[in-house]
């Protein structure tokens, strides 16, 4: 087994929330609240606290060892954290004091290489488990590879010609933790579309809406009973995916270690919906910001509409609102950590591969744009420092990068790979408002999924080095194909 590194520190960053009830008031970098008078509600964890700032406080009063004193209780209440960084609007407090962790929980603070796959294990229809019982001595090649310290799993646990069942999630569950055959590393998964929001399709035994009846008829077993999970709700699948794979919120699969999930960050009144987002994460190692955010492909950002009615429900309507709001916000806080807490770069692991048309028009992707490309590119250009998208869901391995005109893109060829033959910045483009991006330190990879043979990428990290990039490397990332014989 793996030598596990342990008595490493782990540094955290939660989540200030400045909500001014009165003027507008700000932080400085010393930790100084400047502005007018009024109330201004600073948010630690589940405490909230409000403070009146008279004329002569607003200017020149520090609050900064009131504020650490209130954030160090909310983090001892959860006794994660031996030492931390705490972020403020526009502040770095570094706390002392010790919240001992358990060392076999603490992530390592360095990685050299992690395993990255995705839409696997797939069946060509129901009964078709030839990768499930594959799947043991597909772990056994990344657990035999000393290099690798983490794992990444993005999205698509059984293709969209599977069902939805608990029993089938349970399987993966398992085969991923059991403690001889499992994961000896951390791995961190992302929630995919086949696994819940594309459960309420005939194909993965939802159902479809029946416009002489006007009722859903849902796929029934041979009992009588739905096939799927809750008949393919989407919702309650996701549900579903949480009980199972993010039961101890801000761990790991595998190996369990210390992550930062969305459901532990404070968030204001108005958006509290999004501490249900517990799949969303963060973590930083070897000075680069990992985060997750669960955007499903394959659908637009979940608008096919649900069962085929003639108009899409309010409870679909809510899920997209909700999940790309947390979601964006769940962004803006991942940049915001990486700027502050220095990241020499950042990942970003999401399921949808967003410029793939498969076969549709380019409306079908559109909302991708809207919600989350350009406001990846925005943050992107802003934080100056490379970062790597990785995704799965359209699953051929694909290098490039799609926000950049004319750039070189190379797609798997069997074991090999050629040129590209469409250019997803292109793709794009064609939604409006058409924006030129036009960014060089942004790159993506498509890493293989569905069919055989089983493949994983290995990516590493030098942070010592920043290179342009090309077919297989990246600012301080290298990366190469493992095809499983």
């Amino acid at each position: 087994m793996k030598q596990l590194l342990i008595r490493m520190r782990k540094a955290y960053s939660f989540e200030q929330i400045l909500a001014e009830q009165g003027n507008q008031g700000s932080i400085d970098s010393t930790g100084r609240i400047e502005g007018q008078s009024g109330d201004v509600q600073v948010g630690a964890g589940f405490l909230t606290s409000t403070y009146q700032l008279n004329s002569s406080q607003s200017k020149s009063t520090s609050y900064r060892s009131f504020l650490i004193s209130n954030y160090l209780k909310e983090l001892s209440m959860h006794n994660k954290i031996t030492k931390k960084l705490l972020i403020g609007a526009s502040m770095l407090a570094t706390a002392t004091g010790a919240f001992a962790a358990p060392t076999s929980e603490i992530m390592p603070l360095t990685v050299k290489s992690i395993a990255v796959f995705g839409d696997s294990p797939y069946g060509l229809n129901p009964t078709d488990n030839l990768e499930v019982l594959a799947t043991p001595a597909f772990i056994d090649s990344i657990n035999a590879d000393l290099d690798v310290s983490l794992v990444l799993h993005v999205g698509d646990i059984h293709s969209g010609k599977s069902f939805c069942t608990e029993a089938y999630d349970q399987t993966v569950f398992g085969l991923w933790n059991d403690p001889m055959t499992g994961f000896f590393d951390p791995l961190v998964y992302t929630p995919g579309d086949n696994e819940w929001s594309d459960c309420h399709k005939t194909g993965e035994g939802g159902g479809l809406y029946n416009a002489a009846t006007g009722v859903i008829d849902y796929k029934l077993d041979a009992n009588g009973f739905p096939i799927d999970y809750a008949s393919g709700d989407p919702i309650a699948n996701l549900d579903l995916v949480r009980s199972i794979f993010f039961s101890n919120p801000g761990h790991t699969l595998g190996d369990s270690k210390l992550v930062l999930s969305q459901a532990q960050v404070p968030t204001l009144p108005a958006n509290k919906s999004d501490r249900k987002y517990v799949e969303n994460v963060m973590w930083m190692q070897s000075r680069v910001l990992f985060v997750t955010v669960n955007i499903p492909g394959g659908s637009n950002n979940d608008n096919d509409i649900w069962y085929g009615t003639p108009t899409i429900s309010l409870a679909q309507t809510t899920e997209i609102a909700e999940r790309t709001a947390a979601d964006q916000r769940w962004l803006d806080y991942a940049y915001f950590v990486a700027k502050v807490l220095d990241a020499k770069a950042m990942v970003i692991q999401e399921q949808a591969d967003m410029w793939d048309l498969d076969g549709k028009p380019s409306t079908h992707i559109a909302e991708y744009k809207k919600s989350f490309i350009d406001k990846i590119a925005v943050k992107t250009k802003a934080f100056g420092k490379p970062v790597l998208l990785i995704n799965g869901d359209s699953h051929k391995y694909r290098s490039d990068n799609p926000l950049k005109a004319n750039v070189a893109c190379v797609i798997e060829s069997g074991a090999t790979e050629t040129a590209c033959a469409d250019d997803a910045y292109t793709i794009q483009s064609t939604n409006l408002p058409f924006t030129n991006y036009d960014l060089n330190n942004f790159h993506r990879i498509v890493v293989h999924g569905s069919t055989f043979p089983l493949e994983w990428l290995k990516l590493s990290i030098n942070t010592s080095v920043n290179v342009p990039g090309s077919a297989n490397a990246f600012g301080p990332f290298i990366w190469e194909r493992k095809i499983q014989p």
